[in-house]
């Protein structure tokens, strides 16, 4: 240690006591091997005490009053200014080259605080939205579904009602998507050609049944938000919006808070559409029997941007029937109509 080398040579008289009780001795003091020799007039060393256990007992005051622990007591007594400062120096070094362990377990504490923050930041909450999706059964699903189509009246109106319509429209979602129990409505406007929310509910814009003349374009478009709503579970999509706190209260009391439904609701009708691997949409097509260019061609009349779709057609070339009849094709254009 190179604070210890310097005071190596340096001697110094001193006050030894050794007990509380006995008397003061005349001592001298002297450096040793990272030690503090006391010696009597003689030269007879009486003890060492270890510099790295060294305790200053009066701090700022003279005579300086050591000890060699907390526990022991025997005391030095010295006036010599600089064996004193010769002391505090080495004290001071070895005090900077001890271990801190309270700083070591500020440091812990501090690293399994930031682990913990990280973990609820990053890990909780989508950990929270998988079990809550996990759990939800169809009828807590299809009442946020039916809440949030709610919310969206003010922009988009309510579904098109007129029953034929609404049957022709049944019909066709029973054809295309058979044994799932999902729900076509047609909304009359405000709202991207297509999109999906919780409960299996698929929602059209109207001008998607008026403005195509072939049923085949319509049917399309029900596919691929179906799709959509596979590859992305629109509950999921929800609870990630609306945030944990609302997440946690559907978990523990099958209810959203008014606000995460409101803002969905207003997101949903903004959101850009998600894009579909082709081959997946083209195996859509394929398991329902339809041709995808007619959807292709109302996706882009010039179909440049579709030639995948219409190259990839499953029934390209052939005679197909329409998916429902041209009375119910009819009816289900003129849903939104009186």
């Amino acid at each position: 240690m190179t604070a210890l080398k310097k005071f190596q040579r340096l001697e110094s008289p001193g006050l030894w006591r050794e007990s509380p009780e006995a008397q003061r001795r005349d001592v001298i003091l002297s450096f040793g091997n990272a030690s503090l020799m006391v010696s009597d007039s003689a030269e007879r060393v009486l003890t060492h005490w270890s510099l790295a256990a060294l305790e200053r007992l009066n701090p700022g005051q003279m005579p300086a009053l050591y000890s060699p622990g907390a526990d022991s007591g025997e005391t030095l007594e010295i006036e010599d200014d600089l064996m004193v400062d010769a002391l505090e120096t080495v004290r001071k070094a070895i005090g900077r080259a001890r271990p801190r362990p309270g700083r070591l377990r500020i440091w812990i504490v501090a690293a399994t605080a930031a682990g913990i923050a990280a973990l609820a930041l990053f890990w909780l909450p989508g950990a929270l939205v998988r079990q809550t999706v996990a759990v939800a059964p169809p009828e807590i699903r299809a009442e946020i579904g039916q809440a949030v189509l709610a919310r969206m009246a003010r922009a988009a109106g309510t579904p098109c009602e007129r029953a034929g319509g609404q049957r022709a429209l049944d019909r066709l979602s029973a054809r295309l998507l058979p044994g799932s129990g999902k729900r076509v409505r047609v909304l009359p406007g405000g709202l991207p050609r297509a999109l999906h929310l919780p409960g299996g509910l698929i929602l059209l814009n109207r001008a998607l049944v008026e403005d195509h003349e072939d049923v085949a374009a319509v049917a399309g478009f029900i596919l691929a938000e179906d799709l959509r709503a596979t590859r992305s579970d629109p509950l999921a999509d929800l609870l990630r919006a609306a945030g944990p706190l609302a997440t946690f209260r559907l978990l523990t009391t099958g209810t959203l808070p008014e606000a995460a439904l409101s803002d969905y609701a207003r997101e949903v009708l903004i959101a850009p559409e998600a894009p579909l691997p082709e081959a997946e949409l083209l195996a859509r097509f394929r398991e329902a029997g339809l041709p995808s260019t007619p959807y292709a061609l109302a996706l882009d009349v010039t179909g440049e941007s579709q030639r995948g779709l219409i190259e990839g057609d499953p029934l390209r070339g052939r005679e197909t029937d329409p998916p429902i009849s041209d009375g119910d094709w009819l009816r289900l254009q003129a849903i939104c109509d009186g």
